[in-house]
């Protein structure tokens, strides 16, 4: 894929460390407007305000190689979420301003194969939601309500759309949920795409010792060109100026879990098909995950591998920390550690190989994230 001549990535100023140092200065701060946030006791207690703070913190460090044809990427990035939420337990309203700030500039974005800008400030959520017994909705830009992992979707991407969810209880411990979306993806630059899904999901002995999960989905994409036409299509294979295939994905995911005192054993297996491709349309996530770092002081060790055919999923949408979207293979390491209710760091490493290509690219990620 032809892309400028990149220029070399600037090294972190000291006006950028100054603003990483506020916005986490703005983060301890902003935890401490509601600190019933996170208490269990409100949950019985009357309400005396529907209004709260919530946002999240995310500082990265990132060092990528192995490139045959550019020179590597060392930068430093940083994003805060930060908004206000009313939930009165039945109306949910969610108004949420994301700001980045890295060392290299939103000109390097779809050259590096980004979901997000760099630098910028924009809406990340803003939307209207409603839930009854077993019904509830959602309209707006929000976080995208399937359940999903990285091999199908980036969790940082904010769809506009609206959904409707039904869930109903089986038993005492079992409960199953039928989902339906239609939504804009809302990608960068020019993106007309949009995602018709549905999803039905079985979660099996809640809470229990031994527990376990089911998803199947169907997600159906259209109107891809203009996001092809912005460079955001990546490694789909293009015939004659269009895409080769449509995308229509058969997805379906699998997790059971084991509880070691208070700490989990979790594996999970994600298969995606794609219908609307005659080949190359497979892919497969396999992950291992023991421990949690939302538990503060426990320690998480983990491991994922992932196979992605060239037309499997769009590769637009999936987890940008991979930095292959579809015509390779590789894994993941990480370890993770929560360090209380609200901190936790984590170092990822990436080991990849595209399909008929020798060169491995290796990426390496440290994350300090909070979260209130």
């Amino acid at each position: 894929m032809p892309r400028p001549s990149p220029r070399p990535a600037r090294l972190p100023s000291r006006s950028l460390c100054g603003l990483l140092l506020a916005l986490v200065t703005a983060a301890a701060g902003a935890q401490e407007i509601d600190p019933l946030l996170q208490s269990a006791e409100f949950e019985d207690q009357p309400v005396r305000s529907a209004w709260r703070a919530t946002g999240d913190l995310a500082l990265r460090a990132e060092s990528t190689h192995g490139f045959s044809n550019r020179e590597d990427i060392e930068r430093l990035r940083s994003r805060l979420r930060a908004g206000l939420v009313r939930d009165d337990g039945t109306w949910t309203l969610r108004a949420v301003a994301k700001f980045g700030l890295g060392s290299d500039d939103n000109a390097d974005n779809l050259r590096n194969l980004d979901n997000e800008k760099s630098d910028g400030v924009g809406i990340d959520e803003f939307a209207v939601g409603w839930r009854g017994d077993t019904l509830q909705w959602q309209l707006g830009k929000s976080v995208l309500p399937l359940a999903f992992t990285p091999l199908t979707w980036d969790r940082d991407l904010r769809p506009i759309g609206a959904s409707l969810q039904h869930e109903r209880p089986i038993g005492d411990f079992h409960r199953f949920v039928a989902q339906a979306g239609y939504f804009a993806p809302d990608h960068l630059g020019e993106d007309d795409s949009r995602l018709a899904a549905a999803q039905f999901s079985w979660f099996l002995n809640e809470g229990g010792v031994f527990s376990g999960e089911l998803h199947a989905g169907y997600w159906h994409y259209d109107r891809l060109e203009s996001t092809r036409r912005s460079g955001l299509m990546r490694s789909n294979r293009v015939v004659d100026g269009r895409l080769a295939s449509d995308f229509e994905l058969i997805n379906l995911q699998g997790a059971v879990r084991r509880m070691f005192g208070e700490r989990p054993l979790e594996l999970r297996l994600d298969l995606v098909d794609n219908l609307g491709a005659d080949r190359d349309g497979r892919g497969a996530r396999f992950s291992i995950v023991y421990g949690s770092a939302l538990i503060p002081g426990q320690w998480e060790i983990a491991s994922a591998f992932q196979r992605i055919g060239r037309d499997a999923v769009p590769a637009a949408f999936n987890e940008d920390d991979w930095w292959f979207h579809s015509a390779a293979r590789g894994v993941m390491p990480w370890i993770a550690y929560g360090i209380d209710e609200t901190w936790s760091l984590q170092l990822s490493g990436f080991f990849e190989r595209a399909d008929g290509r020798d060169e491995r690219i290796d990426r390496y990620l440290l994350d300090l994230r909070a979260r209130w």
